[in-house]
């Protein structure tokens, strides 16, 4: 296993990342990246373990809904980056699981890559969303038919691809690419349906990083984002060679829809898990706004509060129902249940907008405005601000000004911004999640259900 000092040094490969403009000589050492790279080496020396042939517990694929369970809450207190690992590697076996038996040799380089990951304690970011070019033509259909990754040469070792990958969270700070397809293949786009680990640092492997995150001097004024931010990747394959073993797809278009499918459900058991925290979190800043205010006695706060409060109970409860529901693969690892999954996560994302504006309407524009706490330091401005920012009497101004930059950090600043694509956007978007909801839902029962209480016996097919 690697330690966390290890990890930053692992980094200085010769990887190709770029940042504003500029290309990036040393992550760790960058003002921006280096905090990222930081928050993830903390992951190395939380589970470290120096016995010979040791691996990561974070990353063990659960045996059980209770090892689901556990695993969950685990991967909440870890970096980004690990907890894609970790799905990365759980969409893997998912989709070896389903190829096992029509695609056995690809399904052996991914159980043989799998145990690789594990012994070499890598980090690995997941490459699925395409540029796309014009999303009204299909990928053998584009004016440029790099718009979507594809297989452009091959030998009898390895593959040779290009294209691109974008919104890549974290993808200059693990050390493969899981390139999996975007979508189902059809006939004609055998060259797009490409599932394969690329190394970071590989030749003709570019990474262009983009960040919300904070750039202030005093980072009091960030409380959150100033220790924990990832940049996003947009990840360019410029002819880049991948040898046989690390390669799980390469023409058998009938399977790419497997290994989108397959990433994005731990995608969404992940979104979902993160939403319900977040709820959470958004119900006790609303709470705390309110009684700060002086306001919890009001009826429309306590209205508020209480929409969130279901709200943030329902996302928990899909989840719990994805893990109780979870399904045991031949290999003898689970994988949560596909409908409570996309449900829950549909749910915490079509309503997330909606709770945030509770939250900023309880708290009020100080959420923006309040000054920062060196305003209260200052000699000549403290006792202006300690005056008029107290709220309540008993709340101190200073626990009042730090509430305000809490809620503005996370919801109202680049984050919050962030926050809001993503929650949308992440695990193939709420079309997706309606459309695999739909087809795991037991139609069948609910239209017997339907005409038994009509009355009707027989139903035209």
């Amino acid at each position: 296993m690697q330690t966390a000092s290890e990890y930053l040094k692992s980094l200085d490969d010769g990887r190709q990342t770029f940042f504003e403009g500029g290309r990036v000589t040393s992550i760790p050492d960058h003002p921006v990246m280096g905090t990222a790279a930081e928050w993830v080496s903390t992951s190395y020396d939380t589970f470290y373990d120096p016995a010979e042939g040791a691996t990561s517990p974070i990353l063990e694929p659960p045996r059980s809904a209770d090892e689901l369970r556990e695993r969950i809450p685990q991967l909440r207190r870890v970096d980004i980056v690990t907890r894609t690992t970790f799905g990365s590697l759980m969409a893997m076996l998912t989709a070896a699981a389903r190829l096992q038996g029509v695609e056995a040799a690809r399904s052996d380089n991914v159980l043989a890559y799998r145990e690789s990951a594990a012994l070499r304690d890598i980090r690995i970011t997941e490459c699925i969303t395409d540029a796309k070019g014009d999303r009204g033509l299909a990928p053998k259909d584009q004016p440029d038919p790099d718009a979507y990754v594809r297989i452009v040469d091959r030998d009898d070792a390895g593959i040779v691809i290009r294209g691109a990958k974008l919104h890549i969270t974290g993808a200059s700070f693990g050390h493969d690419l899981m390139v999996m397809p975007t979508k189902r293949m059809k006939a004609g786009e055998e060259d797009y349906s490409v599932a394969c680990a690329v190394p970071v640092g590989a030749s003709g492997v570019k990474i262009i990083n983009s960040s919300y995150a904070p750039r202030s001097a005093d980072t009091r004024h960030f409380p959150v984002t100033s220790r924990e931010h990832m940049p996003d990747g947009f990840v360019i394959f410029d002819d880049v060679y991948v040898p046989d073993e690390r390669v799980f797809l390469a023409g058998e278009g009938r399977y790419a829809a497997v290994f989108a499918h397959s990433l994005g459900l731990w995608e969404r058991i992940g979104g979902t898990s993160a939403m319900a925290e977040q709820a959470d979190l958004l119900v006790g800043f609303a709470h705390l706004a309110a009684d700060a205010n002086g306001t919890l006695k009001y009826s429309h706060v306590k209205e508020k509060i209480a929409e969130m409060v279901i709200h943030a109970s329902l996302i928990r409860a899909g989840l719990e129902a994805a893990i109780l529901h979870c399904v045991e693969t031949p290999e003898g690892f689970v994988h949560p249940n596909e409908l409570y999954t996309n449900a829950a996560k549909y749910h915490g994302a079509a309503n997330y907008n909606l709770m945030v504006r509770h939250v900023h309407d309880i708290a009020g524009g100080v959420v923006l405005t309040a000054p920062t706490i060196g305003d209260l330091e200052n000699e000549e401005t403290r006792a202006f601000v300690s005056k008029y920012m107290q709220g309540r009497k008993g709340v101190e101004a200073e626990h009042r000004l730090r509430l305000m930059h809490a809620i503005r950090d996370l919801t109202a600043d680049s984050h919050g911004g962030w926050h809001s694509v993503t929650n949308v956007q992440s695990g193939g978007g709420l079309y997706a999640q309606r459309i695999v909801s739909s087809n795991h839902y037991d139609m069948e029962r609910a239209r017997e259900l339907a005409l038994e209480a009509a009355g009707i016996t027989e139903w035209a097919s």
